[in-house]
């Protein structure tokens, strides 16, 4: 999960700042001081990452067993330099320095002083006139038990030839195929070591069935994050909670002027396998997606979404039209802050053009705040509609903008901010066209949509939904390296994660009358409402029993995605959560809301009884993922 904002972005931030915005720690310049010692920075102030928001997140947040979050966002913006904030201003350093670091450095001091503006007023909190949204508690019980799971969040060495695996039960023959994944399996570089579980670099899977017999092996991607941080021996590039430490080889004021270079963006693409126009990508959320070969997990070119189309970069997780036609949303900035975009992307380019050719944006829409875009990390779609979901997570961009001069990671510019409430946007994806009808829900976080399809006028959605947008911090390394009780209350201080349904009326009138339930489906309890502000505010169905509740919640959901997406549909898959990683897999109907659930393994399901066919185990040790995908042969 990650950001990217362009240079031109902060060029153009910097007609919005003042004088008097100036941090104390760079004082105005009247205050010159003519004697300079420098400061000791010890090793633990170089290596703060400073991040004290937890968000939500994959990726990310929340995982492949258990915990995907990013991935995402996932992660990696203009983070930088850690170390102490510098009690001297530019001009005393200029006092010591030649004629043309003297004006190298009055450059830099417009720079900084034009960049750190005052954060906009908030918008007054939107009220809700419908009854009290079914919610899930925090903590539904208190878990204990898991002793450890820090070896699932451990560098592993990777795997480049296949090796058999031992099977047990039956592996049908007809299964024929390969099982690809992602996520992270390396967390350091020489002495330095990455802060986030989302910050590792991508380790390739490949679990290859072929005649009742499986194969796994394993490659770390190619990509050039993973090359620089390997040729020295340190990490480069910043992640969403770790930032890139100055060269320790470079004097003090070597390390200040770094502070203004353009920063990095990583290219480690961690968090799904995607599908363009027949070719394999692996993706994040920056502007970097990596070309790869399924068969020998080789990278073979990096693609830039901002090369192709005016995005500054995509979610892991697009949508597909029965014809290959690919959709996807992704953001952009500009001079006059932000603009969510949906991207369609046709099935196939002609003979000769490059990746990704014939992508456009299809349309744009605004945030309710230009400069506090809301955090997503995927989106529904039906036959004909784009659903988006403007949540309260909001990325506040002067923060991101600025972070590397903070001494901040990434994430310190995403936060939960619940005074806000959470809108669905609905676009016709034939044309473009924004709906006018308000759809605006109590806030709450989803990470993962589950299905979308249309009935008699209304668009239903199914998302895992949270009501507290705090998660995204619990995954730093040092709360899922804790054992025993510590790795408990790691645990019970998260939010659970529960399918819900939500239910559009395309149709409503704004002369409905007010508090009326505007959905006309008999077979959902879901409500919509018309308030007496125009807007209509929408109340979930929850698609579970209480029994979910003693599993943990599920999150990663799947369906059968060519056959039901956009469809009306019963049963769902997803990773039941009783602790911080997924340790069952459940099967959820809809419309009874019953489960089954079995625990979880490397195996292999019977989709409709649930009943295990065979397993293959792996003899080598394998890191915690994030997504992954099947490709039969």
């Amino acid at each position: 999960m990650s950001l990217y904002l362009p240079q031109r972005l902060v060029q153009c931030l910097a007609h919005r700042k003042r004088f008097r915005d100036l941090p104390s720690s760079l004082p105005p310049p009247r205050r010159v001081q003519r004697k300079i010692k420098a400061p000791a920075i010890s090793s633990s102030e170089m290596r703060r990452s400073g991040a004290r928001r937890r968000l939500p997140g994959d990726g990310a947040f929340i995982l492949m067993g258990g915990l995907r979050l990013s991935h995402p966002l996932y992660p990696h913006l203009l983070p930088a330099a850690a170390g102490p904030s510098c009690s001297h201003s530019p001009v005393a350093l200029a006092a010591a320095a030649p004629q043309t670091t003297r004006n190298m450095l009055r450059s830099i001091f417009r720079f900084l002083r034009s960049i750190l503006p005052a954060a906009p007023a908030r918008p007054s909190v939107l009220k809700n006139c419908l009854p009290e949204t079914p919610r899930n508690p925090v903590a539904p019980s208190l878990w204990r038990g898991l002793q450890c799971i820090a070896p699932l969040m451990a560098t592993v060495e990777e795997t480049p030839e296949p090796i058999p695996t031992r099977i047990k039960g039956h592996i049908p023959e007809w299964l024929s195929g390969r099982l690809v994944r992602t996520g992270p399996g390396k967390f350091e570089f020489g002495k330095e070591k990455y802060n986030h579980w989302f910050d590792g670099m991508a380790l390739l899977h490949q679990f290859k069935m072929e005649n009742g017999n499986v194969t796994y092996k394993s490659k770390f991607l190619q990509s050039d994050t993973y090359l620089a941080n390997s040729s020295h021996d340190r990490i480069m590039v910043s992640e969403f909670g770790t930032l890139a430490l100055p060269d320790p080889c470079k004097s003090l004021f070597e390390r200040f002027v770094s502070k203004f270079e353009t920063p990095k963006i990583t290219d480690n693409t961690s968090v799904n396998y995607v599908q363009y126009q027949g070719d394999y990508y692996i993706s994040t959320e920056t502007n970097f997606i990596n070309k790869v070969d399924l068969e020998t997990l080789e990278r073979t070119k990096k693609v830039d979404w901002s090369k192709v189309i005016a995005v500054n970069g995509a979610t892991a997780h697009p949508h597909y039209d029965p014809d290959g036609t690919a959709y996807n949303m992704g953001n952009s900035y500009g001079a006059h802050g932000s603009c969510y975009n949906i991207i369609q992307i046709p099935p196939q380019r002609e003979d000769g053009l490059g990746e990704l050719a014939g992508a456009r944006v299809i349309c744009s829409i605004s945030p309710a705040e230009k400069m506090k875009p809301s955090y997503y990390h995927s989106f529904g779609m039906t036959k004909n509609y784009i659903i988006f979901i403007e949540q309260p997570i909001k990325m506040d961009l002067w923060k991101i903008v600025t972070s590397k001069l903070r001494g901040k990671a990434f994430m310190d510019g995403i936060s939960w901010q619940p005074q806000y409430d959470t809108r669905f946007h609905v676009v016709n994806k034939h044309t473009g066209q924004i709906l006018p009808g308000k759809f605006f829900s109590k806030p709450f976080v989803t990470f993962h949509q589950i299905n979308a399809f249309e009935d008699q006028g209304c668009v239903v959605i199914d998302l895992c939904c949270q009501d507290d947008g705090e998660t995204l911090g619990i995954y730093q390394l040092q709360n899922l390296r804790k054992s025993g009780q510590g790795l408990d209350e790691v645990y019970n201080s998260a939010a659970r994660t529960f399918p819900r349904r939500f239910v559009l009326p395309l149709d409503a009138f704004l002369d409905a009358p007010t508090g009326e339930n505007l959905s006309p489906l008999t077979y959902s309890t879901a409500k919509a409402m018309r308030g007496e502000d125009g807007k209509i505010w929408c109340c979930p169905e929850n698609l579970h029993h209480e029994d979910l509740e003693e599993e943990g919640g599920l999150e990663f959901p799947q369906i059968n995605y060519s056959r039901c997406n956009s469809q009306r549909y019963r049963f769902f898959y997803g990773c039941g959560f009783r602790h911080l990683v997924g340790d069952s897999l459940i099967k959820v109907d809809v419309e009874t809301k019953k489960l089954k659930n079995e625990s979880a393994f490397l195996l292999v399901l019977d989709a409709e009884t649930f009943e295990e066919l065979g397993r293959a185990e792996v003899p080598v040790q394998m890191p915690y993922g994030f997504h992954g995908i099947f490709v039969p042969t």
